[in-house]
């Protein structure tokens, strides 16, 4: 990682819980270097568990030679985030604990390592069919932007929505967790590796050489199963 030799990120990570967390109950290391997945900018996660604190704060650092971010978390704080990460259906949190190691334990961190694998095994709340046709219809009417767009600039743009949109409804309807940037590729390879290739090639082929058919077959392809694209007679608060 760069011309500096950089400890071990376990050795860092406990370095850094000597430092600056010493009395802690609890502390995890997650993140890209826990998955295998670490790259040149890649930093720590460390999740802190204090009973001490009154509150919990996420704070950036750098130590150690390497970038820190830092959650720290009361023994109760932290309920509230698996509970927002379970209805917006991301669980940074959860997933975080879940693929943690340990790197300290005064006998807090088991059950809280329970809970976050109970979550993510449960998975997001489940759409409604109300929910469903809205979505349907959100992605329909960015997919006519898109097709009737003559702008490039514009079209690009468009194209960046329906990915959200898109990736959104796959997962949501197949009880799948979401994610954002990084996380929306990763999180359809969880679902299907074959679909998030066809997924992916559908938007490169477009950015590359301006071609929308691949991306226009796409969203059709994911809409038909729940009755395709949907317009006429859809209304939103209505009495």
């Amino acid at each position: 990682m760069g011309n500096i030799k950089k400890l071990e990120p376990v050795i860092a990570a406990q370095k850094f819980i000597n430092k600056y967390f010493p009395n802690c109950d609890g502390a995890l290391l997650a993140g890209s270097v826990v998955r295998g997945e670490a790259t040149e900018t890649s930093d720590l996660d460390i999740v802190i568990f204090d009973q001490t604190f009154s509150a919990c704060y996420r704070e950036s650092l750098i130590d150690f030679d390497w970038r820190v971010e830092v959650f720290v978390h009361n023994l109760n704080s932290y309920e509230v985030f698996f509970e927002s990460d379970r209805k917006r259906a991301r669980p940074s949190l959860p997933r975080m604990i879940s693929e943690g190691i340990i790197l300290k334990d005064s006998g807090v961190i088991g059950p809280i390592k329970s809970e976050a694998e109970k979550l993510l095994s449960n998975g997001p709340e489940k759409w409604s069919v109300e929910t469903i046709n809205t979505k349907r219809y959100f992605i329909t009417d960015t997919l006519d932007d898109f097709i009737g767009s003559n702008d490039r600039a514009e079209e690009i743009f468009i194209a960046n929505t329906l990915a959200e949109l898109a990736s959104e409804f796959v997962l949501r309807t197949n009880n799948r967790w979401i994610g954002a940037s990084k996380w929306i590729v990763r999180s359809l390879k969880s679902y299907d590796v074959q679909f998030a290739a066809q997924f992916v090639e559908a938007f490169d082929t477009f950015y590359r050489n301006g071609s929308k058919h691949k991306l226009i077959k796409l969203m059709d392809d994911i809409l038909l199963p729940y009755g395709g694209r949907l317009f006429n007679g859809f209304s939103l608060g209505k009495k």
